[in-house]
Parts: structure tokens; C-alpha cells; sequence
């Protein structure tokens, strides 16, 4: 149904409209082999856990692939290791057929993994946003383009993990909502990346006290403002899909949303730019899976951790379309 719907809209486009895809993903630990203390043991080049020139080429093959599959006209990723590691990806895209142009790494403070773009329009400006001085915080990656004349903001997030109490991703999420406010709300924003948060965490916060030190309140859902009736704050595209499949991540067999795409009202309001209704999806191909699971990059359980040169990453890619007129 949702492939008809988009089909009798494509139909119906004026001449010079464009047809905007963006995606968002979390690539997992994509780290390349030139040593760095920023980086997981088991990423130590060319060591024990074999991570080595035969892996790095499979991990990126297959990184690319998925990548080359979606064919979206801008990227963002999140937990690539360095600017080299960003390079030899987009390399290896264009080695399959698929190129772009422009890219971007948030690297001005040096974390264990960083967040990337990568574009087949121009940037205006492309720049870290540092959450804090703390390195227990990646820096947001903001970047501003301009197509048929209309400007919009991709904000790329990777929020700490679920390791960490709320309080932590509260803090990402206070400086993402100061930015946007100092921009203004009614622009075209779009915030998307991995927020190590479901749409509705709200909910599923109340379930898991460890994390609640926040008297119930959560950046995504309180901070961004994207509980219904979602006519302030940001909307999230998952609530444009059926509720079965609003998710990108599997953890003991349940299924998560933490890979999000929130828009701003005027996204919404049916302007020049705008979000096509039933786009948002998960790109779920059978390759990625591996039977009930995520087919994921694969590790021995050993004493000593091994790659065995399997596998793509443990989170789904997230896809949404956007029309911006002529």
C-alpha cells in the first residue's frame, strides 16, 4: 500500500520538483587500521582480535553495500572511527557505482567514534556542535544545504548509550533544542542519528529504573517535544508507519527504535519543502537479517574476541522522502 501511494504521488510532481531521500545510519565501529588510542580494544589494528587488512575490506564491502542500495541523496552515519575510515567507505561506494561528493566527519574532539555525512548536494556550511568539553559526549554534526532555492538543517546525533543514565542523553538533547531555537523552529530541520532512544522512551523508561534519574523525563520525548499531539517541538516519522515496523535495533528479540528521524512543524505544513507522507521506513533487505536477528558484524565469544569477517552492522538504516517544489 505505502508503495502505491508513493507512486501515485511521484505521478503527480511538477516539472523541476525535486525528490529528496535522506537516510540515517548506525554502521557500527567502523574503525580503520592506523593506530589511535581512541578506539575498542578489539579494534586494535593488525592484533590478537584480527582485526587486520582482510576484515577492514569486508566490514567496508559490506558497509557500502547497504549504503549503495539505499542510493539516498544524503547519509548520515554514525560510529565511524576517523576521517580516513570515512574516505576509504566512500571509496569503496563509489568503487560500487555510487558517489558522493560532499562529506563531513564530526571530529573537532577526538571520541572513540564520530558522526559523518555524506552528500550528493553541496553543503552552505557543514560543522561540529559540541555538546560539552566532556568526552563522554560526540559533538552533533550540523550541516546546512540549499535545493530549488529552499533552505533546510541536518543535525546528526549519536547520543550516549543506554549504558548511561537519561540524565546524559538530556544533556545532548538540551544542546540540540537551544541550536534549533537559535536558528528558529519554523525552518526546515531535520534531526535524525542514532538517539539511543525509542519514540516513545517515555514509556518504556518507566520499566527501567537504573536509568530513571531524571523523575521521568527523556530527551527525546520531553526536551524535543515530541509527544502527541505533535503540534509543537519536532515530529517523529515513526508515527507515520504502521507500529510494527517502527524499529531498527534487536536486543533479546525485541524490537527497538533507537535510530530516529524528527522533523520540524514547518516540514509539516505542506510548504516549498516538505516530508512525503508514508515514506519513513527502516530498509530492511533479507541480507540484513540473519534469521530472527540483525544480521550484525560478527565477533567469536571467546576469551579473546575475534572478527570473523561476517556481517554488516547490528542497527538498520532508517529512510525518509521529502518533495522540495520548483
Amino acid at each position: 500500500m505505502k508503495f502505491f501511494t508513493l507512486l501515485l504521488f511521484l505521478i503527480t510532481l511538477s516539472f523541476g520538483d525535486s525528490i529528496l531521500k535522506i537516510a540515517t545510519y548506525n554502521v557500527e565501529n567502523l574503525f580503520d587500521l592506523e593506530k589511535s588510542e581512541f578506539r575498542y580494544e578489539e579494534y586494535e589494528p593488525n592484533g590478537k582480535s584480527l582485526w587486520n587488512q582482510r576484515n577492514y575490506k569486508i566490514k567496508l564491502n559490506n558497509i557500502a553495500k547497504v549504503i549503495k542500495d539505499i542510493d539516498a541523496d544524503i547519509i548520515a552515519l554514525q560510529e565511524i572511527g576517523s576521517l580516513k575510515a570515512l574516505k576509504d567507505l566512500r571509496l569503496e561506494i563509489k568503487r560500487q557505482g555510487l558517489y558522493y561528493q560532499y562529506f563531513n566527519i564530526a571530529n573537532k574532539k577526538k571520541t572513540t567514534t564520530q558522526v559523518a555525512i555524506l552528500s550528493k548536494i553541496p553543503f552552505i556550511y557543514s560543522k561540529d556542535l559540541s555538546v560539552t568539553f566532556s568526552y563522554k559526549y560526540r559533538n552533533i554534526l550540523e550541516t546546512k544545504f540549499k535545493l530549488n532555492g529552499e533552505v533546510f538543517y541536518i543535525f546528526n546525533n549519536h547520543w550516549k548509550a543506554k549504558s548511561g543514565p537519561e540524565s546524559m542523553r538530556i544533556v545532548s538533547a538540551k544542546k540540540l533544542r537551544e541550536r534549533t531555537k537559535e536558528i528558529s523552529e519554523d525552518k526546515n530541520i531535520i534531526l535524525l542519528g542514532d538517539f539511543n532512544s525509542d519514540y516513545e522512551e517515555y514509556i518504556k523508561f518507566k520499566r527501567k529504573r537504573q536509568h530513571n534519574d531524571t523523575h521521568g523525563k527523556t530527551g527525546i520525548n520531553h526536551i524535543l517535544e515530541t509527544l502527541e499531539p505533535h503540534n509543537e517541538g519536532f515530529y517523529n516519522l515513526w508515527y507515520d508507519t504502521q507500529e510494527e515496523n517502527r524499529y531498527s535495533y534487536i536486543f533479546k528479540r525485541q524490537k527497538e527504535a533507537l535510530d530516529n528521524i524528527l522533523i520540524s512543524q514547518a516540514l509539516l505544513a505542506k510548504n516549498k519543502m516538505s516530508y512525503i507522507e508514508n515514506s519513513i521506513s527502516n530498509f530492511d533487505e533479507p541480507y540484513l537479517f540473519k534469521k530472527k536477528n540483525i544480521n550484525r558484524w560478527q565477533m567469536s565469544h571467546g576469551r579473546i574476541k575475534t572478527h570473523k569477517g561476517k556481517g554488516y552492522s547490528d542497527h538498520l538504516p532508517v529512510v525518509a522522502t521529502f518533495l522540495i517544489k520548483s
